[in-house]
């Protein structure tokens, strides 16, 4: 969903490069996979295909931090707040 982030952080020699993809529009996601030595960050549209990739060396990576996209309230959740109940309260 917009919003979603993927920070890379990778081993460039002597020193460290950090990289970010990020969903950048809505119905989009990041989709992460890793497989023979290879980690692949993709940015897909809702039907799946795919708008950017970035490939590092799994060797190099140092770290791989996800930040989703903060989620709306449920329609119930919603519905109890516009009430002045708290969630959960019947």
């Amino acid at each position: 969903m917009k919003g979603d982030r993927v920070e890379i952080v990778v081993d460039a020699g002597d020193t460290t490069r950090t990289y970010e993809i990020v969903a950048t529009r809505s119905g989009r996601r990041v989709e992460i996979s890793v497989g023979r030595g290879v980690v692949e960050v993709v940015e897909v549209t809702r039907t799946g295909v795919p708008v950017r990739t970035a490939r590092f060396m799994a060797s190099r990576v140092l770290a791989l931090v996800e930040h989703p996209a903060a989620a709306l309230p449920l329609d119930d959740e919603r519905e109890d707040r516009s009430r002045g109940r708290a969630p959960g309260d019947r």
